[in-house]
């Protein structure tokens, strides 16, 4: 806790120099908390207040926050007041016509740097997420039990019009034939190990019913289903494996709670999203409208939000954990097959894990899915994306066409539970999201001011006002791998943002853990110090301990690069077999059928040559000393 609190009066201090103001009291303030509140100070008060600042910038007036005295005599909090003061005006509170960009940038990394580091909970904040996870359930429920008719009908026509043309081409895949499935690293409800996943044996009658015959994808060949059919266990649907929820760091305010699937159900999910990921990156007007592996969009647009170009970015609160079941089996009406299978990959139990000494309990779900699923994603971003266009629809007060939501395309992005909306219709968007279950967290929405925020990127009047922020407590000593990994890459961000004196800071910190800490490019496999001088071979060649490489010429440098190595986990027989022919790249679905002639460009190389002998996660990283490229 020490390091941190060194590190925030550094960063205070710079901050404080580039804006022309001083932090000394400030520093004072937080020492003198930190010694009475402990580390949640900085890890939950600051962050709380920093988002109290965002929503002030929003509206144009400074708040009152509980956790900070305001200065006599005027409306600004007397903490950061040097800070507050070229923002905000000290007597009404107002927000200055041209506020100082640096001040707003300070404002926000004193505040919310440490908001996310990865940090256990308390035991009472772990009973509480659960608590809210099963309170979310009911809500989703009680939803089920009160939406009416009309409003399903409506929101089924949004999704058809939307959504049509995508489903039909998934109702004629699935009717073609067997689709492309894929195991994961990730930990499974049934715990089986990486490797262990391709000898399961476990299949659900839902699943067979559905037309995903478990010879077609639980064997290699059929000659395997002659010989090792009676092994398989069909499940039926009131044995099923729940899945089983989990909790992972997230803030130190609330871990994240996801829910680990059976492999059965996350080896087909991943089939389906296989295939709806592919026909969605075909569909010019559906990849506009949101995306799943690129954020940029999403920055884009908050940006140009911040510039008064109308747009309005939402988040929303527990996103996947309300998304009822119920909404998206009424987008499937129309396509029994699509529905059917979508259906079948879900699981419709969790086990609710104890955390207060009693029994695990298992309860039954109306939610969709939580986060853990494969489908989660997509099917709520379809979801989030028919509310916003009926909530669009209703503010216009007519019936959209395909046409008016084509025009709609460049102010309308959902990216998860960030979502980017248009200014003029996002109070009706809005309460469309809340009439259907969702929760927008009012706290980190913005439409009134200039601020915006989406995926991890903040814009104030066009500029660039994201942070750096703190991941993982500062390392002591080398054996801390991933702490050591942690500070370079964090010294990192802070050279490039500027805080070029912190980042001196650092470089004296991470030199007494490592003794040997070169100058690299970010393209370099080193643990090392990014430079905006560059590289230079004279530079990098002139000291005793640097050579070159005699086969490619290149200059070489010694230093430490992480290596993690995934545990051991052998794989042979069938299962080696059935996982070798599934890392076979079959190309992009044809529009004939799921699966184009097999050629030899389509078979890409394995993660690593050992993956029948070692597979998964890695259960542990080092860093290993050694010459290699600083380039």
């Amino acid at each position: 806790m020490k390091s941190l609190m060194s590190l925030w009066s550094r960063l205070a201090e710079e901050s404080a120099d580039l804006c022309c103001t001083s932090a000394t009291a400030d520093i004072n303030t937080v020492r003198s908390r930190v010694k009475h509140e402990g580390l949640s100070f900085l890890t939950i008060t600051l962050p709380d207040f920093g988002k109290a600042i965002q929503k002030w910038l929003d509206q144009g007036q400074v708040g009152i926050h509980p956790a900070f005295l305001t200065e006599r005599g005027g409306s600004l909090p007397r903490f950061l007041g040097g800070f507050f003061n070229r923002v905000f005006d000290r007597n009404s509170g107002s927000l200055l016509t041209d506020p100082c960009i640096d001040s707003i940038i300070a404002l926000r990394q004193l505040t919310l740097m440490f908001g996310k580091i990865d940090l256990d909970c308390s035991k009472e904040r772990q009973v509480e997420a659960i608590r809210r996870y099963v309170e979310c359930e009911n809500d989703v429920r009680q939803f089920d039990s009160e939406v009416s008719d009309s409003d399903i009908a409506r929101f089924s026509d949004m999704s058809n019009l939307l959504f049509g043309d995508l489903f039909s081409q998934m109702e004629v895949i699935l009717q073609e034939g067997p689709i492309l499935p894929k195991h994961g690293p990730g930990s499974t409800a049934d715990r089986l190990s990486s490797n262990g996943k391709y000898r399961s044996r476990s299949w659900t009658r839902r699943l067979q019913s559905a037309g995903f015959r478990h010879y077609e994808y639980l064997t290699a060949t059929p000659v395997d289903e002659i010989r090792e059919g009676p092994l398989v266990d069909i499940v039926e649907p009131g044995s099923e494996e729940p899945v089983r929820v989990a909790l992972v760091p997230k803030t130190m305010k609330t871990p994240r709670v996801i829910a680990m699937e059976p492999t059965c159900m996350q080896y087909m999910q991943q089939a389906l999203y296989r295939v709806f990921l592919d026909l969605h990156k075909r569909d010019e007007l559906l990849s506009r409208l949101f995306g799943f592996d690129d954020q940029t969009p999403n920055q884009r647009m908050a940006h140009r939000g911040s510039l008064g170009k109308g747009l309005a970015t939402l988040d929303l609160s527990d996103a996947s954990d309300r998304v009822s079941n119920q909404l998206v089996r009424s987008m499937f009406d129309r396509w029994p097959i699509l529905k059917e299978a979508v259906d079948s990959t879900r699981s419709r139990r969790a086990v609710i894990p104890s955390m207060i000494g009693g029994p695990e309990r298992v309860i039954r779900l109306a939610k969709y899915a939580s986060m853990g699923s494969a489908l989660c994603f997509p099917i709520e971003a379809m979801v989030f994306t028919t509310l916003i266009f009926l909530g669009i629809q209703e503010s216009l007060n007519t019936p959209l066409t395909r046409e008016d939501v084509k025009s709609f395309s460049r102010s309308v992005r959902v990216y998860g539970d960030d979502i980017i909306a248009p200014e003029d219709h996002v109070l009706s968007v809005v309460q469309s999201l809340e009439h259907f279950g969702a929760r927008v967290g009012l706290d980190k929405s913005f439409w009134t001011g200039r601020f915006r925020e989406s995926c991890g990127k903040e814009y104030y009047a066009g500029e660039d006002v994201s942070i750096v922020r703190v991941r993982r407590l500062l390392p002591t000593q080398r054996q801390d791998a991933d702490g050591v990994n942690s500070a370079v890459s964090l010294r990192n961000q802070l050279y490039q943002a500027g805080y070029w004196r912190t980042a001196g800071w650092m470089d004296q910190l991470i030199r007494k853990i490592i003794t040997f800490f070169p100058n690299v490019r970010p393209s370099s496999p080193l643990l090392g110090r990014e430079c905006s001088l560059g590289i230079h071979s004279k530079e990098v060649l002139g000291r005793k301990f640097q050579r070159a490489c005699p086969n490619r010429h290149v200059p070489l440098v010694r230093g430490y690069r992480v290596v993690a190595k995934p545990p051991r986990d052998l794989l042979d027989g069938t299962g080696a077999l059935l996982k070798c022919l599934l890392k076979l790249e079959l190309g992009s679905l044809a529009p004939e059928g799921p699966y184009p002639k097999l050629s030899l460009e389509g078979i890409s190389t394995f993660d690593s040559p050992e993956h029948l002998e070692r597979s998964g996660r890695p259960e542990r990283v080092s860093i290993k000393l050694g010459w290699n490229s600083p380039r």
